[in-house]
């Protein structure tokens, strides 16, 4: 029932704060009718600017970590499987992202919603904060020297998988038993959602013709 209860939570909040479709709203556009139709954070800094690009992001990232605190606050505190809570939340932040019900199931990819789920693991003892930095090192790193923010997003979900199956093979979780595979599987499924979700990203890069960082939207979806 708590992993349910952690599910609603992270659904509610990230189907309601849908920043990037707000933020066009506020300059009386629906975002998903402009560039490559997407509601998430590049699609709003092409369209819209850097400002409300960093705004978006920002909103999208944090909402999963404030999903993480309301668990913590409610059922979680005392749970010895807290941060599994927590990644409960945080799948269902990136489903309401992704799919949000009142704008019939079109939403953003889920990577900055993601992120918030990798920040939201500061929250616990051990080595779990070096999955933060180590999250935001190759997303940053790969964005910057390849110039390319789909190919950071996806080494980043891929890299975050691979170093919570090592954390947990030393033993630096607070999980353990069927608990870890669970974390496990969870991170796997938002891997797995992001690679969905850039499909269309994957094609144009292995034939060439992914944008770069800079690049603008000159075209309605």
């Amino acid at each position: 029932m708590e992993r349910i209860i952690c599910l609603i939570i992270g659904y509610i909040f990230g189907n309601v704060f849908q920043a990037g479709y707000w933020f066009g709203r506020f300059h009386h556009i629906d975002i998903r009718n402009y560039g490559s139709g997407n509601a998430g954070t590049t699609n709003v800094t092409r369209t819209l600017g850097k400002k409300a690009g960093i705004i978006t992001y920002l909103i999208d990232t944090f909402k999963a970590v404030f999903a993480a605190l309301l668990v913590h606050f409610t059922v979680g505190r005392g749970s010895e499987n807290e941060m599994l809570l927590f990644l409960y939340s945080g799948f269902g932040v990136v489903l309401g992202h992704n799919f949000p019900f009142y704008l019939k199931f079109k939403g953003g990819k889920g990577i900055a919603a993601t992120s918030g789920v990798v920040l939201s693991l500061f929250l616990f003892p051990k080595h779990c904060w070096i999955l933060t930095i180590l999250g935001i090192l190759t997303f940053g790193g790969v964005t910057i020297i390849s110039k390319y923010v789909s190919l950071g997003s996806l080494v980043f979900v891929s890299t975050f998988f691979i170093e919570m199956v090592i954390y947990g093979t030393l033993g630096w979780l607070p999980l353990s038993g069927m608990a870890l595979y669970e974390a496990y599987g969870i991170v796997f499924v938002l891997a797995a959602l992001a690679f969905v979700r850039h499909r269309a990203n994957i094609k144009r890069l292995l034939s060439g013709t992914e944008r770069r960082i800079g690049a603008k939207n000159t075209e309605q979806a």
